[in-house]
């Protein structure tokens, strides 16, 4: 199946692979929540059990340096697309609010990013990310 959406997630390639995994769990978190229509039907199997709805098209997930990911913020931003973004500071946080206050103190150029999501139009996403390795 082909959509006219693309979803991908950056994340910053000196991380710990617990980081890496924590990262792009939040930021897919970000995209679910904030992504009108993203979110498909939930499932149910033969036996009656139920279970969450899950995106209704694939995430990728791509890796790259700090300045890579600035320039996925920048562009994303910069074409209006949906945009998530995970720093460094957030792993010494201890809740939501925290998360918060330590991206609201950093003008968005100087995020120290860790990790990027982006939702868009696919051939806009594509060029956000032109260059990026799909994460190994």
């Amino acid at each position: 199946m082909r959509f006219d959406t693309k979803i991908a997630i950056v994340v910053r390639e000196d991380l710990a692979p617990w980081q890496r995994l924590n990262v792009t769990a939040f930021l897919a978190g970000g995209l679910a929540g904030g992504v009108t229509g993203a979110i498909g039907e939930p499932y149910q199997d033969a036996s009656g059990n139920a279970y969450l709805a899950l995106f209704r098209q694939p995430v990728l997930v791509y890796e790259g340096d700090l300045g890579a990911l600035r320039g996925v913020r920048e562009k994303a931003v910069g074409r209006g697309m949906d945009v998530a973004v995970y720093v460094e500071e957030m792993f010494k946080t201890g809740h939501d609010a925290d998360n918060r206050a330590v991206v609201a103190r950093v003008r968005g150029e100087e995020l120290d990013l860790v990790g990027v999501a982006v939702h868009g139009a696919k051939n806009g996403v594509d060029k956000v990310l032109k260059g990026l390795r799909l994460h190994s």
